[in-house]
């Protein structure tokens, strides 16, 4: 969901002495946005395939295994936001305008919050009109904020994000009930809930936009050092200290990870950690990190590894194996996103026809507007076999797209898909 990072530009080396230097396509970037992207499938396989009826993070009733699936899934969002952000800067580096970059993000940002409520909405249901703010939502809100930040010095640019994502816990304690009928506006910034426009209709906001737009901004920052010649050693060094950062912040149990709770009373994120009865469990209590909206615990968590894996992939073999696979998904992820939902919820369909077991729900809405149906879903490794049979048929279509895409570079469009 980022801008391409193929580019040529002459650079400001190290000591300010300027030198011209031509960059070949950073393929970790396309790398790590793949796996991501591979990951996020099992999240949505889970979705409409598990029969659990509880969140797998409710450490009263789940298992280790159950909260790792769930667990891993958390790096998707943060690094999505991340390299959205990084993308946008290679594209200045690549030689687009300040001009330019800002035109581009702000029309693509609302391009996808119409694809969330359209297209990917419908993906997700089946039912129209699609009433969620989610993660496309907040991707484009937050481009369409960065196509104003973009306009200020990049250590500005990265003030800012660092600043959002530092404090922003600071607001968790603004209840979205003092604003009175103008509530509906802090769900869309910082709280997330349930809108009710009408006794018939309402909104549920999942990603309130302003942590994820600081997240953006320090990709934004981010991609200045991907284009030093020592970015390896530095993602490696600022990967650590993030990573050191969360886990002493975790520890002492008072700042960083918001408030309990979704719009559906679900107790995702439990605040403080405590010892459980089993060392499994007390572990997943610790890393038990609050989503929605993303704290900073949950950042720190997820942005430290995830720079750490972004210098690890750097030099890796892009040619074959399983370094091939993340790179085609990571350079056509939108494309990947959308189709990625229409199979999974078709394949859940048809196994439940298969199987005879409930399958209305999920014409109507699905998970999004009911629970899971008495008799319906499949144990873990059931999940796990439709999510590697789902990625392994999106790979070819998603390999023709990115050559189709390589044989037309002047076709701007294909920038928005």
């Amino acid at each position: 969901m980022a801008v391409t990072s193929n580019f040529s530009v002459a650079s400001t080396a190290s000591g300010g002495q300027s030198a011209a230097v031509t960059l070949q396509r950073i393929v970790s970037v396309d790398m790590l946005r793949g796996l991501v992207m591979v990951i996020m499938a099992l999240d949505h396989t889970r979705d409409y395939f598990s029969n659990v009826p509880f969140p797998p993070e409710d450490l009263t009733r789940t298992s280790g295994i159950l909260f790792f699936t769930r667990f891993i899934t958390h790096y998707c969002a943060p690094v999505f936001f991340l390299l959205a952000g990084t993308g946008a800067f290679l594209a200045t580096a690549r030689g687009m305008s300040i001009h330019q970059i800002s035109h581009f993000l702000w029309t693509r940002g609302l391009w996808l919050m119409f694809l969330e409520l359209t297209v990917v909405g419908f993906g997700w249901t089946f039912v129209l009109p699609f009433t969620a703010a989610s993660i496309l939502w907040a991707l484009g809100w937050s481009m369409v904020a960065l196509s104003v930040f973009v306009r200020l010095p990049i250590r500005w640019i990265a003030g800012i994000g660092l600043t959002m994502i530092a404090c922003h816990n600071l607001l968790d304690r603004v209840n979205p009930a003092w604003f009175g009928k103008s509530s509906w506006l802090w769900m869309l910034l910082h709280s997330p809930g349930f809108y009710p426009v009408n006794p018939n209709f309402g909104v549920l906001v999942l990603y309130p936009v302003i942590p994820w737009i600081g997240v953006m901004a320090a990709g934004y920052s981010l991609g200045s050092i991907l284009l030093r010649p020592d970015r390896k050693k530095l993602l490696l060094r600022i990967g650590i200290a993030i990573t050191t950062v969360f886990f002493l912040l975790r520890g002492i149990n008072h700042y960083g990870n918001g408030i309990a709770g979704l719009p559906f009373g679900m107790p995702i994120g439990v605040g403080p950690w405590s010892v459980q009865g089993r060392f499994t469990l007390t572990v997943a209590s610790f890393v038990n990190t609050l989503k929605y909206p993303p704290s900073l615990d949950f950042l720190l968590m997820t942005l430290g590894p995830a720079l750490i894996a972004l210098a690890l992939f750097d030099g890796l073999n892009t040619e074959r194996g399983i370094g091939r696979v993340l790179l085609v998904f990571g350079r056509v992820p939108m494309f990947y996103y959308v189709l990625h939902i229409y199979l999974i919820h078709l394949m859940a369909i048809l196994v439940a026809e298969m199987v005879h077991q409930p399958v209305a729900w999920l014409w109507r809405g699905g998970f999004f507007f009911s629970s899971t149906p008495r008799g319906y879903g499949h144990d873990l490794p059931f999940v796990y076999a439709m999510w590697i049979l789902a990625v392994l048929v999106l790979y070819l279509p998603c390999r023709r797209f990115m050559e189709f895409k390589k044989r037309h570079p002047d076709w701007n469009w294909l920038s928005y898909l």
